[in-house]
Protein backbone atom coordinates (compact mmCIF):
# COMPACT_ATOMS: atom_id res chain seq x y z
CA UNK A 1 0.00 0.00 0.00
CA UNK A 2 1.43 3.32 -0.96
CA UNK A 3 1.97 6.29 1.45
CA UNK A 4 0.77 9.06 -0.13
CA UNK A 5 3.35 11.31 1.72
CA UNK A 6 6.00 9.51 0.59
CA UNK A 7 4.30 9.88 -2.79
CA UNK A 8 4.31 13.76 -2.94
CA UNK A 9 8.00 13.81 -2.35
CA UNK A 10 8.83 11.45 -5.47
CA UNK A 11 9.07 14.46 -7.45
CA UNK A 12 12.64 16.16 -7.71
CA UNK A 13 13.33 19.05 -5.51
CA UNK A 14 10.35 18.94 -3.44
CA UNK A 15 12.43 17.23 0.11
CA UNK A 16 14.78 20.25 -0.49
CA UNK A 17 12.30 22.85 -0.81
CA UNK A 18 10.09 21.95 2.02
CA UNK A 19 13.02 21.26 4.20
CA UNK A 20 14.53 24.43 3.75
CA UNK A 21 11.01 25.74 4.27
CA UNK A 22 10.49 24.62 7.68
CA UNK A 23 13.61 25.83 8.75
CA UNK A 24 12.96 29.30 7.14
CA UNK A 25 9.64 29.18 9.30
CA UNK A 26 10.98 28.74 12.52
CA UNK A 27 11.23 32.47 13.15
CA UNK A 28 7.49 32.84 12.86
CA UNK A 29 7.25 31.08 16.09
CA UNK A 30 10.69 32.40 17.47
CA UNK A 31 10.59 35.65 17.34
CA UNK A 32 7.60 36.93 19.17
CA UNK A 33 7.75 34.87 22.45
CA UNK A 34 11.90 35.59 21.88
CA UNK A 35 11.16 39.38 21.90
CA UNK A 36 9.18 39.01 25.23
CA UNK A 37 11.34 36.60 26.74
CA UNK A 38 15.02 39.01 25.55
CA UNK A 39 13.49 42.44 26.96
CA UNK A 40 11.65 40.85 30.29
CA UNK A 41 14.74 39.70 31.27
CA UNK A 42 17.22 42.64 30.48
CA UNK A 43 14.97 45.53 30.90
CA UNK A 44 12.34 43.59 33.31
CA UNK A 45 9.35 45.60 32.63
CA UNK A 46 6.91 43.43 30.30
CA UNK A 47 4.75 46.30 29.21
CA UNK A 48 8.07 47.14 27.22
CA UNK A 49 8.56 43.75 26.37
CA UNK A 50 4.92 43.17 24.81
CA UNK A 51 4.59 46.06 23.55
CA UNK A 52 7.52 45.74 21.19
CA UNK A 53 6.67 41.61 20.21
CA UNK A 54 2.87 43.11 19.54
CA UNK A 55 4.79 46.39 17.06
CA UNK A 56 6.52 43.14 15.47
CA UNK A 57 4.02 41.00 15.07
CA UNK A 58 1.29 43.00 13.59
CA UNK A 59 3.57 45.07 11.09
CA UNK A 60 4.52 41.72 9.75
CA UNK A 61 1.10 41.00 9.50
CA UNK A 62 0.60 44.00 7.32
CA UNK A 63 3.73 43.68 5.88
CA UNK A 64 4.24 40.47 4.70
CA UNK A 65 1.08 40.56 2.19
CA UNK A 66 2.86 43.41 0.51
CA UNK A 67 6.28 41.39 -0.09
CA UNK A 68 4.42 38.25 -1.30
CA UNK A 69 2.59 40.58 -3.73
CA UNK A 70 6.24 41.51 -5.14
CA UNK A 71 7.15 37.87 -5.14
CA UNK A 72 4.15 36.85 -7.33
CA UNK A 73 5.13 39.78 -10.00
CA UNK A 74 9.14 39.83 -9.86
CA UNK A 75 9.80 35.68 -8.53
CA UNK A 76 10.96 34.43 -4.99
CA UNK A 77 14.88 34.59 -5.30
CA UNK A 78 14.32 38.33 -6.29
CA UNK A 79 12.29 39.61 -3.72
CA UNK A 80 13.11 37.17 -0.56
CA UNK A 81 16.76 37.81 -0.51
CA UNK A 82 16.19 41.48 -0.15
CA UNK A 83 13.45 41.72 2.02
CA UNK A 84 15.15 39.12 4.21
CA UNK A 85 18.65 40.80 4.24
CA UNK A 86 17.12 43.74 5.47
CA UNK A 87 14.84 42.22 8.02
CA UNK A 88 18.29 40.23 9.38
CA UNK A 89 19.81 43.45 10.05
CA UNK A 90 17.19 44.78 11.45
CA UNK A 91 17.11 41.82 14.37
CA UNK A 92 20.82 42.30 14.55
CA UNK A 93 20.48 45.87 15.21
CA UNK A 94 17.57 45.00 17.70
CA UNK A 95 19.75 42.40 19.65
CA UNK A 96 22.51 44.89 19.72
CA UNK A 97 19.75 47.75 20.70
CA UNK A 98 18.81 44.89 23.71
CA UNK A 99 22.74 44.25 24.82
CA UNK A 100 23.71 48.14 24.97
CA UNK A 101 20.51 49.31 26.04
CA UNK A 102 19.89 51.65 23.55
CA UNK A 103 17.11 53.84 24.00
CA UNK A 104 13.48 52.22 24.47
CA UNK A 105 12.30 54.04 20.77
CA UNK A 106 15.16 52.25 19.06
CA UNK A 107 13.50 48.78 19.95
CA UNK A 108 10.17 49.59 18.55
CA UNK A 109 12.18 51.14 15.21
CA UNK A 110 14.15 47.77 14.76
CA UNK A 111 11.05 45.67 15.56
CA UNK A 112 9.12 47.06 12.75
CA UNK A 113 12.12 47.09 10.28
CA UNK A 114 12.13 43.72 11.64
CA UNK A 115 8.81 42.63 10.22
CA UNK A 116 10.25 42.68 6.45
CA UNK A 117 10.39 38.97 7.28
CA UNK A 118 8.51 37.04 4.56
CA UNK A 119 5.54 34.58 5.02
CA UNK A 120 7.57 31.18 4.34
CA UNK A 121 4.39 29.01 4.76
CA UNK A 122 2.97 30.84 1.47
CA UNK A 123 6.51 30.35 -0.17
CA UNK A 124 6.50 26.53 0.57
CA UNK A 125 2.89 26.21 -0.48
CA UNK A 126 3.04 28.49 -3.90
CA UNK A 127 5.72 25.51 -4.81
CA UNK A 128 3.44 22.87 -3.90
CA UNK A 129 1.04 24.66 -6.24
CA UNK A 130 2.70 24.84 -9.20
CA UNK A 131 3.69 21.28 -8.72
CA UNK A 132 0.53 20.12 -8.18
CA UNK A 133 -2.31 22.29 -9.13
CA UNK A 134 -5.09 20.38 -9.74
CA UNK A 135 -4.30 17.14 -8.84
CA UNK A 136 -5.57 15.04 -5.68
CA UNK A 137 -1.60 15.25 -4.73
CA UNK A 138 -2.33 18.72 -3.38
CA UNK A 139 -4.22 18.07 -1.01
CA UNK A 140 -1.65 16.26 0.78
CA UNK A 141 0.89 18.54 -0.01
CA UNK A 142 -1.21 21.38 1.88
CA UNK A 143 -1.81 18.58 4.80
CA UNK A 144 1.80 17.90 5.21
CA UNK A 145 2.41 21.93 5.50
CA UNK A 146 -0.20 22.18 8.54
CA UNK A 147 1.35 19.26 9.83
CA UNK A 148 4.68 21.40 9.54
CA UNK A 149 2.94 24.50 10.89
CA UNK A 150 1.81 22.98 14.03
CA UNK A 151 5.13 21.35 14.34
CA UNK A 152 6.72 24.76 14.49
CA UNK A 153 4.28 26.67 16.75
CA UNK A 154 4.57 24.10 19.25
CA UNK A 155 8.87 23.40 19.07
CA UNK A 156 9.68 27.25 18.38
CA UNK A 157 8.28 29.44 20.66
CA UNK A 158 9.59 26.67 23.38
CA UNK A 159 12.59 26.59 21.57
CA UNK A 160 13.24 30.53 21.48
CA UNK A 161 12.06 30.63 25.29
CA UNK A 162 14.31 27.90 26.20
CA UNK A 163 17.57 29.31 24.77
CA UNK A 164 16.70 32.59 26.29
CA UNK A 165 16.40 31.29 29.52
CA UNK A 166 19.25 28.57 29.58
CA UNK A 167 21.94 30.51 27.58
CA UNK A 168 21.45 34.49 27.80
CA UNK A 169 18.79 36.74 26.99
CA UNK A 170 19.49 37.09 23.17
CA UNK A 171 19.94 33.20 22.54
CA UNK A 172 16.39 33.14 21.31
CA UNK A 173 16.42 35.78 18.66
CA UNK A 174 20.04 34.98 18.00
CA UNK A 175 19.12 31.64 17.12
CA UNK A 176 15.90 33.08 15.03
CA UNK A 177 17.73 35.29 13.20
CA UNK A 178 20.04 32.44 12.25
CA UNK A 179 17.17 30.27 11.12
CA UNK A 180 15.63 33.10 8.94
CA UNK A 181 18.79 33.36 6.93
CA UNK A 182 20.43 29.72 6.62
CA UNK A 183 16.94 28.76 5.94
CA UNK A 184 16.21 31.48 3.16
CA UNK A 185 19.46 30.89 1.05
CA UNK A 186 19.01 27.33 0.95
CA UNK A 187 15.25 27.80 0.04
CA UNK A 188 16.36 30.51 -3.09
CA UNK A 189 18.99 28.56 -4.05
CA UNK A 190 16.75 25.68 -5.13
CA UNK A 191 15.74 27.53 -8.69
CA UNK A 192 13.81 24.15 -10.29
CA UNK A 193 11.17 24.28 -7.88
CA UNK A 194 10.39 28.03 -8.01
CA UNK A 195 7.04 28.88 -9.29
CA UNK A 196 6.49 30.74 -12.58
CA UNK A 197 6.02 34.25 -12.59
CA UNK A 198 2.15 34.63 -14.08
CA UNK A 199 1.12 38.11 -16.18
CA UNK A 200 -1.40 39.60 -14.77
CA UNK A 201 -4.00 41.72 -16.95
CA UNK A 202 -3.44 45.78 -16.83
CA UNK A 203 -7.18 45.24 -15.48
CA UNK A 204 -7.01 43.25 -12.84
CA UNK A 205 -3.87 44.10 -10.76
CA UNK A 206 -5.18 44.73 -7.63
CA UNK A 207 -4.18 43.69 -4.09
CA UNK A 208 -5.36 39.83 -4.05
CA UNK A 209 -7.27 40.45 -0.58
CA UNK A 210 -9.89 42.53 -2.94
CA UNK A 211 -11.01 39.00 -4.01
CA UNK A 212 -14.78 38.40 -1.84
CA UNK A 213 -13.77 34.75 -1.61
CA UNK A 214 -10.09 35.35 -0.09
CA UNK A 215 -11.88 38.25 2.21
CA UNK A 216 -14.40 35.30 3.48
CA UNK A 217 -11.47 32.94 3.81
CA UNK A 218 -9.39 35.02 5.71
CA UNK A 219 -12.06 36.27 8.17
CA UNK A 220 -13.04 32.76 9.11
CA UNK A 221 -9.38 31.71 9.73
CA UNK A 222 -9.27 34.55 11.71
CA UNK A 223 -12.04 33.16 13.84
CA UNK A 224 -10.36 30.11 13.43
CA UNK A 225 -6.93 31.93 14.84
CA UNK A 226 -9.02 33.10 18.41
CA UNK A 227 -9.18 29.50 18.96
CA UNK A 228 -5.80 29.38 19.15
CA UNK A 229 -5.23 31.88 21.25
CA UNK A 230 -8.13 31.57 23.40
CA UNK A 231 -6.91 28.45 24.34
CA UNK A 232 -3.73 29.14 25.17
CA UNK A 233 -4.64 31.70 27.74
CA UNK A 234 -7.23 30.01 29.00
CA UNK A 235 -5.85 26.67 29.67
CA UNK A 236 -2.73 28.31 31.66
CA UNK A 237 -5.68 30.31 33.46
CA UNK A 238 -7.68 26.95 34.41
CA UNK A 239 -4.76 24.67 34.91
CA UNK A 240 -3.62 27.15 37.94
CA UNK A 241 -7.05 27.20 39.50
CA UNK A 242 -7.43 23.39 39.51
CA UNK A 243 -4.20 23.75 41.37
CA UNK A 244 -1.81 22.05 38.56
CA UNK A 245 -0.15 25.09 36.52
CA UNK A 246 2.66 23.13 35.25
CA UNK A 247 0.10 20.63 33.61
CA UNK A 248 -0.77 23.94 31.24
CA UNK A 249 2.11 22.92 28.65
CA UNK A 250 0.97 19.13 28.66
CA UNK A 251 -2.58 20.23 27.41
CA UNK A 252 -1.84 22.79 24.83
CA UNK A 253 0.72 20.24 23.55
CA UNK A 254 -2.37 17.38 23.47
CA UNK A 255 -4.37 20.63 22.02
CA UNK A 256 -2.09 20.56 18.80
CA UNK A 257 -1.39 16.83 19.11
CA UNK A 258 -4.78 16.50 18.41
CA UNK A 259 -4.70 18.57 15.15
CA UNK A 260 -1.60 17.08 13.80
CA UNK A 261 -3.02 13.53 14.27
CA UNK A 262 -6.36 14.55 12.64
CA UNK A 263 -4.53 16.71 9.60
CA UNK A 264 -2.48 13.22 8.86
CA UNK A 265 -5.34 11.45 8.35
CA UNK A 266 -7.07 13.92 6.61
CA UNK A 267 -4.29 14.90 4.14
CA UNK A 268 -4.33 10.67 2.73
CA UNK A 269 -8.61 11.09 2.60
CA UNK A 270 -10.22 11.70 -1.07
CA UNK A 271 -13.67 13.45 -0.37
CA UNK A 272 -15.69 13.61 -2.76
CA UNK A 273 -17.71 16.45 -1.58
CA UNK A 274 -16.75 19.79 -2.97
CA UNK A 275 -14.21 22.52 -0.79
CA UNK A 276 -16.68 24.99 -0.05
CA UNK A 277 -18.79 21.85 1.59
CA UNK A 278 -16.34 20.52 3.38
CA UNK A 279 -15.33 24.44 4.69
CA UNK A 280 -18.53 24.41 6.13
CA UNK A 281 -18.83 21.35 7.76
CA UNK A 282 -15.05 21.18 9.42
CA UNK A 283 -16.14 24.88 11.01
CA UNK A 284 -19.24 23.43 11.98
CA UNK A 285 -17.27 20.43 13.97
CA UNK A 286 -14.76 23.38 15.28
CA UNK A 287 -17.85 25.51 16.48
CA UNK A 288 -19.35 21.97 18.13
CA UNK A 289 -16.11 21.23 20.38
CA UNK A 290 -15.96 24.88 22.07
CA UNK A 291 -19.59 23.75 23.38
CA UNK A 292 -18.04 21.11 26.01
CA UNK A 293 -15.20 23.49 27.24
CA UNK A 294 -17.57 25.07 29.02
CA UNK A 295 -18.33 22.43 31.26
CA UNK A 296 -14.88 21.59 32.08
CA UNK A 297 -14.66 20.54 36.33
CA UNK A 298 -11.08 18.72 36.02
CA UNK A 299 -7.46 18.54 33.98
CA UNK A 300 -8.04 15.07 32.89
CA UNK A 301 -11.64 16.92 31.00
CA UNK A 302 -9.72 19.81 29.97
CA UNK A 303 -6.49 17.54 28.26
CA UNK A 304 -9.37 15.02 26.86
CA UNK A 305 -11.80 17.76 25.46
CA UNK A 306 -8.75 20.47 24.32
CA UNK A 307 -7.68 17.12 22.30
CA UNK A 308 -11.09 16.74 20.72
CA UNK A 309 -11.17 20.17 20.03
CA UNK A 310 -7.81 20.29 18.51
CA UNK A 311 -9.11 17.68 15.79
CA UNK A 312 -10.83 20.18 14.08
CA UNK A 313 -8.13 22.70 13.37
CA UNK A 314 -6.28 21.32 11.03
CA UNK A 315 -8.66 20.01 8.46
CA UNK A 316 -9.73 23.75 8.16
CA UNK A 317 -6.72 24.94 7.68
CA UNK A 318 -5.99 22.47 4.84
CA UNK A 319 -9.20 23.10 3.21
CA UNK A 320 -8.65 26.71 3.50
CA UNK A 321 -5.78 26.82 1.27
CA UNK A 322 -7.28 24.45 -1.04
CA UNK A 323 -9.64 26.73 -1.36
CA UNK A 324 -7.71 29.88 -2.05
CA UNK A 325 -5.78 27.68 -4.31
CA UNK A 326 -9.06 26.97 -6.20
CA UNK A 327 -10.28 30.36 -6.11
CA UNK A 328 -7.64 33.16 -6.58
CA UNK A 329 -5.54 33.66 -9.75
CA UNK A 330 -2.44 31.58 -9.86
CA UNK A 331 -0.25 35.50 -10.74
CA UNK A 332 -1.91 36.52 -6.66
CA UNK A 333 -1.38 33.01 -5.26
CA UNK A 334 1.41 33.86 -2.88
CA UNK A 335 -0.54 37.06 -1.52
CA UNK A 336 -3.56 35.40 -1.62
CA UNK A 337 -1.91 32.37 1.24
CA UNK A 338 -0.20 35.02 3.14
CA UNK A 339 -3.63 36.78 3.93
CA UNK A 340 -4.50 33.67 4.71
CA UNK A 341 -1.61 32.85 7.02
CA UNK A 342 -2.22 36.73 8.45
CA UNK A 343 -5.66 36.11 9.70
CA UNK A 344 -4.64 33.00 11.58
CA UNK A 345 -1.94 35.14 13.20
CA UNK A 346 -4.44 38.59 13.81
CA UNK A 347 -6.79 35.65 15.54
CA UNK A 348 -4.01 33.81 17.78
CA UNK A 349 -3.17 38.26 18.91
CA UNK A 350 -7.84 38.68 19.65
CA UNK A 351 -8.32 35.22 21.40
CA UNK A 352 -5.45 35.74 23.46
CA UNK A 353 -6.49 39.49 23.95
CA UNK A 354 -10.00 38.78 24.34
CA UNK A 355 -10.00 35.85 26.67
CA UNK A 356 -7.24 37.58 28.66
CA UNK A 357 -9.66 40.61 29.62
CA UNK A 358 -12.50 38.11 30.29
CA UNK A 359 -10.77 35.69 32.14
CA UNK A 360 -9.63 39.19 34.39
CA UNK A 361 -13.11 40.25 34.46
CA UNK A 362 -15.10 36.83 35.22
CA UNK A 363 -13.29 33.97 36.13
CA UNK A 364 -10.57 31.55 34.55
CA UNK A 365 -13.57 29.40 33.42
CA UNK A 366 -15.52 32.01 31.43
CA UNK A 367 -12.74 32.58 28.81
CA UNK A 368 -14.37 29.39 26.53
CA UNK A 369 -16.73 31.49 26.00
CA UNK A 370 -14.58 33.53 23.47
CA UNK A 371 -14.02 29.90 21.58
CA UNK A 372 -17.67 29.65 21.25
CA UNK A 373 -18.17 32.94 20.09
CA UNK A 374 -15.14 32.88 17.52
CA UNK A 375 -16.16 29.09 16.69
CA UNK A 376 -20.01 30.16 15.92
CA UNK A 377 -18.77 33.15 13.80
CA UNK A 378 -16.15 31.02 11.87
CA UNK A 379 -19.47 28.77 11.11
CA UNK A 380 -21.64 31.38 10.56
CA UNK A 381 -19.04 33.08 7.68
CA UNK A 382 -18.30 29.77 6.05
CA UNK A 383 -22.39 28.91 5.83
CA UNK A 384 -22.96 32.25 4.30
CA UNK A 385 -20.34 32.30 2.36
CA UNK A 386 -20.88 29.43 0.85
CA UNK A 387 -22.30 30.13 -2.30
CA UNK A 388 -19.85 32.51 -2.97
CA UNK A 389 -16.66 29.58 -2.33
CA UNK A 390 -18.92 26.99 -4.51
CA UNK A 391 -18.74 29.05 -7.64
CA UNK A 392 -16.50 28.82 -10.50
CA UNK A 393 -12.93 27.87 -10.33
CA UNK A 394 -9.89 30.49 -10.86
CA UNK A 395 -8.90 32.66 -13.77
CA UNK A 396 -6.17 30.91 -15.16
CA UNK A 397 -3.12 33.31 -16.61
CA UNK A 398 -0.20 32.48 -19.27
CA UNK A 399 3.14 31.75 -17.46
CA UNK A 400 5.50 34.02 -18.71
CA UNK A 401 9.12 34.14 -18.21
CA UNK A 402 10.93 35.41 -15.09
CA UNK A 403 13.01 38.91 -15.66
CA UNK A 404 15.94 39.56 -16.37
CA UNK A 405 17.97 41.01 -13.87
CA UNK A 406 18.11 44.56 -14.40
CA UNK A 407 14.62 45.08 -15.56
Amino acid sequence: MSNPYREIFRKPGTAGFASAGFIARLPLAMMPMGIVAMLSQTHGEYWLAGAVSATFALTNALISPQVSRLVDRRGQARILIPATALSVIAFALLLLATHLHWPSPTLFIFAIAAALMPSMPAMVRARWSEIYRDTPQLNTAFAFESIADEVVYMAGSVLSVGLSVVLFPEAGILAGTLFLAIGTILFVIQKATEPKIHAIEKSDGASAIWSRPLQLITFTLIAVGTLFGTAEVTVIALSKMFGQPAAASFILAGYAGGSLVVGLVFGVLKLKASLAQQFAIANLVAALTTVPLLFVANIPMLAALLFMAGASISPTFIIAFGLIEQRIPAAKLTEGITWAVTGIGIGMALGSFTSGYVIDAYGPASGFWVSLAAGITAFTAATLGYPLLAGKGRRNFAPVAAPAPGE
